[in-house]
């Protein structure tokens, strides 16, 4: 049975389980999620996930939801992107969680996708000034190594790079840090992979512009 993901083209979360499933060559299909029109939000929705969230994937009997559990569950009935190490691998799945999408979605929602005058005061700013740190941390680590955790590329790789390749702007020019660039162009050239809008469905030129009420 073919695998089901519930996603959009402008989720870095689902993004995230999208990529691994096209890197690890599974048999997958994405599911749109109107995610700005309120289907999250819906009965029927919460019904697949109460938490109103994508990515959720389904295969069979089996759903989950949160990116990082869909990526370790491909990875390992895969035997794929686990690296060498597993805590490494972990470690930092767990600090792009934390760290990095954790501030950038909603950074880039703000920014992008919110009208200015709904974003809470100081809220954007401060959000890119923490991922600034974060960049830099990953910057640093990555100086001397080509992925992010031993005998990679790993689901880790594919989890920070979740939020990256958009171009909405949200705080993140790829010129200022050498190491994560020459790094998203590697992982760019693993066979298969996908820019977020191509592998999934849902653009912003898809949602005709509403006024703000």
């Amino acid at each position: 049975m073919t695998a089901q993901l519930w996603c959009f083209g402008e989720s870095g979360n689902a993004y995230k389980a999208a990529l691994t499933l096209q890197l690890a060559d599974y048999d997958w299909r994405p599911v749109y999620v109107d995610f700005f029109n309120g289907e999250g939000r819906s009965p029927q929705f919460r019904t697949l996930n109460p938490m109103g969230e994508v990515p959720v994937f389904r295969e069979n009997d089996l759903t989950l939801s949160q990116s990082a559990v869909i990526q370790l569950h491909i990875a390992e009935k895969t035997g794929r992107f686990l690296g060498s190490d597993r805590n490494e691998t972990l470690r930092w799945l767990m600090f792009d969680n934390h760290k990095v999408s954790g501030q950038a979605g909603p950074a880039r929602f703000l920014l992008n996708f919110l009208p200015e005058a709904k974003r809470p005061a100081g809220a954007a700013e401060y959000l890119q000034g923490r991922l600034k740190g974060a960049y830099q941390v990953l910057d640093n680590h990555l100086a001397n190594r080509d992925w992010v955790a031993p005998g990679g590329p790993t689901v880790a790789d594919f989890a920070l790079c979740g939020y990256l390749y958009y171009p909405e702007p949200f705080g993140f020019d790829r010129k200022e840090w050498p190491h994560i660039d020459r790094w998203l162009d590697a992982i760019a050239a693993l066979p298969g992979w996908k820019h977020p809008y191509d592998l999934m469905p849902g653009h912003p030129s898809d949602r005709a512009p509403k006024e703000d009420t």
